[in-house]
C-alpha cells in the first residue's frame, strides 16, 4: 500500500474504497458540524445517523431533507440522552464512527466512558492522536497525547505507542519512526518519562511492536530536522525524518498542537483512540477543514 502523505490523499483513498462510512453524531446543530456533514456526502464518503435532542432538530431534519437516502435522523429528549443513544447506535454496529457535535466534551466522554454501555474496552487506555500536514514538513505527522492524558503512565505510553503504530500503519506506512520526546537527549530520574522511554525502546528491540523504529528522548527538532541531529552526532533512522512524536505530557502536546496550527499553517486531525470504535471529539477552536479531516482519518482507520 502506497503510503498517505497528504491530508486529501486521505480523502482520495477513501473515495477509492466505494464504501459509505456510517457516522453517528451527537447534537450536530452548528455550522462547523454541519459543514462536515455536508461536504462528506458530497464526496461520497460517509452517510449519517444524526442523534439530537428535542429542542435542536431543524438543522437534522433540514440535512436530511436534502439527503433522505444517506441521512437518519433520532431525537432524543436532551443532549446527554443523545450522546448515550450514539454510543449505543456504536456499540450494537448500526454506526462506525462517533463524532462530536455541539455538546461539551465532558459529557460526550461520559456516555463514551460509561463502564456497562460504553465504548471503552474494560482494560483499555484512552487517548488522542493527532495528524498534521505542516508546510515545512515532508510527509504528515502524528502525536501524542494532545487532549486526553495528563501524565502517561508506563503502561499509557506503552498503549499510546501501539495505537499511533497500529493507525501509522493503516496509512501505508510500513515501518514507523517513532520519536520520545523530551527536552534533550538525557535520560534523567528527576523525568520519570525519560525512564518509560528507555523500556520503549528496549520493547521496540525485543520486537514487541513489530516492524518499527522508536528512538529517544530528542527534541521534536531532533526528530524531524535532519541537520540538527548531525550537529548534535545523533545518528538514529528517526532523527528528520519522524512519523510519530510521542509528548511526555498533555501541557508539551497541546503547546505542539496550537503551535504549528497557529504559526505553522498546519492542517491538523485528530480523533480518540483505544475505543472499540473511532470518536472524533473536535475542539471549539477548530477549523471546519480540520473537523472534516478528523471524520476522514476516523472513516480511513475504523474497522
Amino acid at each position: 500500500m502506497e503510503q498517505i502523505r497528504t491530508l486529501s490523499q486521505m480523502v482520495d483513498r477513501l473515495r477509492s474504497r466505494g464504501i459509505r462510512r456510517r457516522v453517528a453524531v451527537v447534537c450536530p446543530n452548528d455550522p462547523h458540524t454541519e459543514y462536515v456533514i455536508i461536504r462528506s456526502l458530497r464526496e461520497g464518503i460517509a452517510e449519517y445517523l444524526l442523534v439530537t435532542d428535542e429542542e435542536n432538530t431543524e438543522m437534522s431534519y433540514n440535512i436530511h431533507s436534502a439527503s433522505p437516502d444517506f441521512v437518519k435522523v433520532y431525537v432524543a429528549p436532551t443532549k446527554d440522552d443523545a450522546a448515550a443513544v450514539a454510543v449505543e447506535l456504536v456499540r450494537h454496529g448500526e454506526a462506525d464512527v462517533l463524532m462530536k457535535g455541539l455538546i461539551n466534551t465532558d459529557n460526550l466522554l461520559r456516555a463514551v466512558l460509561n463502564k456497562e454501555h460504553g465504548l471503552l474496552p474494560h482494560d483499555g487506555v484512552l487517548s488522542h492522536i493527532a495528524l498534521a500536514q505542516i508546510p515545512l514538513y515532508h510527509k504528515l505527522l502524528f502525536f501524542s497525547d494532545a487532549a486526553v492524558i495528563p501524565q502517561p503512565t508506563y503502561e499509557q505510553f506503552r498503549a499510546m505507542v501501539m495505537n499511533d503504530i497500529e493507525i501509522c500503519r493503516s496509512m501505508g506506512c510500513e515501518e514507523p519512526r517513532v520519536a520520545l520526546v523530551h527536552c534533550s537527549e538525557k535520560v534523567s530520574v528527576k523525568f520519570p518519562h525519560t525512564l518509560c522511554y528507555t523500556e520503549l525502546k528496549k520493547e521496540a528491540v525485543e520486537g514487541k511492536f513489530g516492524k518499527v523504529f522508536v528512538d529517544g528522548p530528542m527534541d521534536a527538532k531532533t526528530a524531524c530536522d535532519k541537520h540538527s541531529g548531525e550537529i548534535k552526532g545523533i545518528s538514529s533512522p528517526v532523527v528528520g525524518n519522524a512519523d510519530i512524536l510521542i509528548f511526555p505530557n498533555i501541557e508539551s502536546g497541546n503547546t505542539f498542537y496550537k503551535t504549528i496550527s497557529l504559526f505553522g499553517d498546519a492542517n491538523i486531525a485528530g480523533m480518540l483512540t483505544g475505543t472499540v470504535a473511532p470518536v472524533v471529539v473536535p475542539s471549539r477552536s477548530d477549523s471546519g477543514n480540520s473537523k472534516f479531516y478528523s471524520l476522514v482519518l476516523a472513516c480511513l482507520v475504523g474497522k
